[in-house]
């Protein structure tokens, strides 16, 4: 009986385990089939559960000057993070340890970091105050070994000049879909240019995201942006920046603004603005690049193209008379002024350019040129017009041109308004024998994984509104502002500057004419040398604060000469005769062509270069000489510093009192990454003399001006004044417009 009800629970259970093996195996068969089960595609699941995905970092493209050196580009950062999991094989173990440790290089609270640390359910969290740390800090974690502490690693736009042509190449933020986005300047404009795209790969992976072997990728590979070379020159640029920023420093103006432009082919070297920004910090207070979008009342540069429309029509006579002072115009009841308000008695056109008359360009215009063929001439120079240079938010002035008094006063800068660039534009035919270049900063745009060439520009001529004879004419008449007129303050040594000064009214808001001393904005457009220009300069500063008797022009000539000179010299561009203030046309040879020294015994040119009166310095352990700064050929006059290079090791030298030329030779010669901060003479280095050194140290100097004495302010004072010709300030009468 026991034996029978075994064999019956035996045959149930066979029965039951028969059935649930169909039932199995149609489930089975059903869902290998239909690929689903309670309604969940399993394929879309598995690959939801088991598939994962890394991001392939694009890099958004790189900004190079004219020379090739990098000047914005991107550079990692890393974010920290923290994993909390247990599960995790590398997890924060010792939360209060953890947090000790991370506070010193994050410079966060303890407590804040150790709760933080200490969170449960959470996978990772992300330490605050880690967001993008420096690569430097980085490390400084990673020597640490804190157990359970990772790294995301990013990227973020860097600019390595800092406040380096700012508003031109503008700034980046991160957009919606979390890659850069241009939002300023370049970075903006030329957005679909540089924007990158990032890539994806796809893989098998564990439930901790480890990749299972033997199994096949899937690579969407990344999209870098493309990279933009511009005109622009990074030493020039900084010459400018620098000088600038002194200015600023030093006067503290409303506003600076500085053009440096190669007359021939319209390229812009350099542009820079005050107030600036840094766009690492991005620290904005002005968003405007006053090159380009700011149009005001130009002064008396204006008078540049005034003079250069009368003599291409033949009706300049520069020796004949006139009465300066004052200039009554029909059916008006005020008088134009001269600056001066008294004039210089009768003198002639030459001698009323050199210092800038009023009455002198009024009469051009109204009684030889005539208004409308003037006016033909100010569409010529294209000062109606914009540029269309390729920088973002360009603005055109205004030709105020409506009744007589506003044609007359638009001959000497005061109504009309023109941007600095309009005027840039229209000084390269004076500068480029008639001959007007559009101007530009950007050179090409390539691939930079093709390197195909995806956009150039070439120099274009915007028009032709002058002859070369008249170009030549204008620049002699232009050297003798500055040599016998209001532009000596201009004056470079070695060098001819042709050039205009001005002084332009501003208007309040109350719709009148400010006065006061400084109250004004001081510019001059200049070029140099003056037969055959190499670099077109002008510089203009609103409302320095400025004591009598300093003049307001005195930041604008600091920054004009001092980018002028150095850009020249950073040009290889020989120093020329010298100009005799009182006659421009009497110039005298002077200085010294440097030979070639290579190869010769370093004592014995060192001799010889002293018999000439020079400053030498020898650089190596070695006896013969390898190099040599300036370079052979070069000019030098008494007194300059030549560096003789020898074989072997090369000693840092004490470089105190040395000019800014001669940090930037030394240098050249040893192929150091200079940075000069400050003005005037070395006084503090950050190699120390008698160290050694090799190509690629980075080598900072801190310049300063010379101590000025009592005896030396006082003739100073004086000579201000002489050119003042009065200690009086600006009369508040409500004159026609006043101007030099």
């Amino acid at each position: 009986m026991k034996l029978k009800r075994k064999n019956v629970g035996a045959g149930i259970l066979m029965v039951v385990f028969t059935v649930l093996f169909f039932v199995l195996t149609s489930k089975f068969f059903l869902v290998a089939s239909s690929q689903s089960a309670e309604g969940v595609d399993l394929i879309e699941y598995g690959k939801r559960k088991w598939m994962k995905s890394d991001v392939l970092d694009a890099k958004r493209g790189t900004m190079f000057d004219r020379n090739g050196e990098v000047i914005a580009q991107d550079i990692p950062s890393y974010s920290v993070i923290a994993i909390l999991d247990k599960k995790y094989p590398n997890h924060i173990k010792d939360p209060e340890e953890a947090a000790e440790k991370l506070s010193k290089v994050l410079d966060s609270d303890k407590e804040d970091l150790e709760e933080l640390l200490s969170k449960e359910g959470r996978f990772q969290v992300e330490i605050p105050s880690g967001r993008k740390v420096s690569y430097r800090k980085k490390e400084q974690i990673e020597k640490m070994k804190i157990p359970g502490v990772d790294f995301l690693r990013e990227s973020r736009r860097y600019y390595p000049n800092q406040s380096f042509a700012a508003h031109v190449l503008g700034y980046t933020g991160n957009g919606e879909d979390g890659v850069q986005t241009g939002l300023m300047g370049l970075e903006k404009s030329l957005d679909k240019y540089l924007k990158e795209k990032d890539g994806k790969i796809s893989f098998v992976g564990d439930a901790f995201s480890r990749a299972i072997p033997a199994n096949k990728e899937s690579i969407t590979p990344p999209k870098h942006g493309q990279d933009i070379y511009l005109t622009l020159d990074e030493k020039i640029q900084l010459y400018l920046d620098e000088a600038v920023q002194e200015a600023a420093k030093k006067y503290k103006p409303e506003k600076i603004t500085g053009i440096v432009a190669d007359p021939k082919t319209g390229r812009i070297l350099a542009m820079s603005n005050s107030p600036s920004f840094n766009p690492n910090k991005k620290d904005i207070k002005n968003y405007t690049n006053f090159a380009v979008s700011y149009p005001f009342e130009p002064g008396s540069t204006m008078k540049i193209f005034t003079l250069a429309a009368a003599i291409e029509e033949g009706k300049y006579n520069g020796n004949e008379v006139f009465q300066s002072g004052s200039y009554k115009l029909p059916n008006i009841g005020r008088p134009i002024y001269d600056h001066n308000k008294r004039g210089w008695g009768p003198i002639t056109y030459n001698e009323g350019v050199q210092n800038s008359s009023n009455v002198a360009f009024s009469k051009l215009v109204r009684e030889k040129l005539g208004y409308e063929k003037y006016r033909s001439y100010l569409s010529k120079f294209g000062l109606d017009q914009k540029t269309n240079i390729d920088l973002p938010n360009e603005k055109s002035g205004s030709i105020l041109y409506n009744y007589e008094i506003e044609k007359v006063t638009t001959a000497f800068g005061q109504g009309t308004t023109i941007t600095p660039i309009q005027q840039i534009q229209a000084a390269t035919a004076i500068a480029n024998g008639g001959k007007m270049m559009r101007p530009y900063v950007i050179d090409k745009i390539m691939d930079p994984e093709t390197k195909k060439t995806v956009l150039s520009n070439e120099p274009k001529v915007a028009g032709k509104p002058i002859s070369e004879k008249t170009a030549k004419q204008v620049r002699d008449i232009l050297e003798t502002v500055v040599t016998d007129g209001t532009g000596k303050p201009y004056m470079i040594d070695g060098y001819s500057v042709a050039g205009k000064t001005g002084t332009a009214q501003i208007v309040g808001k109350d719709g009148k004419y400010i006065s006061g001393w400084g109250e004004n904005v001081f510019s001059f457009l200049g070029m140099a040398p003056k037969d055959d220009p190499k670099l077109l300069v002008y510089v203009a500063v609103e409302r320095p604060k400025v004591e009598f008797p300093e003049m307001g022009s005195t930041p604008v000539a600091n920054i004009f000469t001092s980018v002028m000179k150095s850009g020249l010299q950073y040009l290889n561009i020989q120093p020329e005769a010298k100009v005799n203030d009182k006659s421009s046309k009497v110039k005298k040879s002077y200085g010294k062509e440097l030979p070639d020294y290579t190869g010769q015994s370093a004592e014995k040119a060192k001799s010889d270069l002293e018999k000439l009166g020079m400053q030498v310095s020898i650089i190596g352990s070695g006896n013969d000489i390898i190099n040599q700064e300036p370079y052979e050929g070069a000019y030098v006059m008494k007194g300059e510093r030549v560096i003789l290079r020898t074989s072997g090791d090369a000693k840092m030298p004490d470089v105190k009192d040395w000019s800014y030329m001669d940090i930037l030779r030394i240098s050249k010669l040893l192929g150091l990454k200079e940075t000069i901060t400050g003005s005037g003479f070395a006084v503090k280095q950050s190699i120390k003399p008698g160290n050694p050194v090799k190509e690629g140290d980075f080598f900072v100097v801190q310049l300063e001006p010379p101590k000025v004495t009592e005896s030396e302010t006082d003739a100073e004072e004086e000579e201000n004044a002489e050119e003042t010709g009065s200690s009086e300030e600006p009369s508040e009468e409500e004159d026609l417009p006043v101007t030099d």
